[in-house]
């Protein structure tokens, strides 16, 4: 049997985020939840916070990949496994920040249907992406892998 090459992720992992952040503004338009808190000077202080956390693990996990001229494309093959810097925190560090982005905006612009959509957008990242990269990995690190998997978080 021939080994898979890629981890078959058919779908941009941020367009997941972008379809779930287009429904919440559909919700919210469907079914409006009262925003008025997150119209606050607070509000916007915690929506500014998350999305420069957002950018300290995406610019992190990206520099990682880049110096080690590893691949984003999720159709083609890892050359290396990333397990030093954000990736020793959180083996999907692109991810989170990619959740925190989100939870900025969300923040940001109000509206609460964001946030009560976030177990939906962590279940279906982790069934349509993480499980296929996971298999993935173990099948072309193997035990390093599984090592890797058992010292590091999925999320943080």
């Amino acid at each position: 049997m021939k080994q898979k090459n890629n981890a078959g992720v058919y779908v941009p992992p941020p367009f997941i985020y972008v379809a779930f952040f287009f429904l919440s503004v559909w919700m919210q338009k469907r079914i409006p939840l009262d925003q008025s808190w997150l119209h606050t000077l607070q509000a916007n202080v915690i929506g500014w916070a998350l999305i420069a956390l957002s950018l300290l693990f995406n610019f992190s996990a990206l520099r990682k990949f880049f110096i080690t001229k590893n691949t984003l494309n999720p159709h083609k093959p890892a050359r290396s496994l990333e397990t030093s810097g954000i990736y020793s925190y959180s083996r999907n560090p692109m991810y989170f920040g990619l959740l925190l982005l989100y939870s900025g905006l969300a923040t940001l612009l109000g509206n609460w249907w964001t946030f009560i959509l976030i177990p939906l957008l962590i279940l279906s990242v982790q069934l349509s992406i993480i499980k296929k990269e996971e298999g993935y990995l173990a099948s072309a690190f193997g035990q390093v892998y599984n090592d890797y998997r058992k010292r590091v978080r999925r999320w943080i």
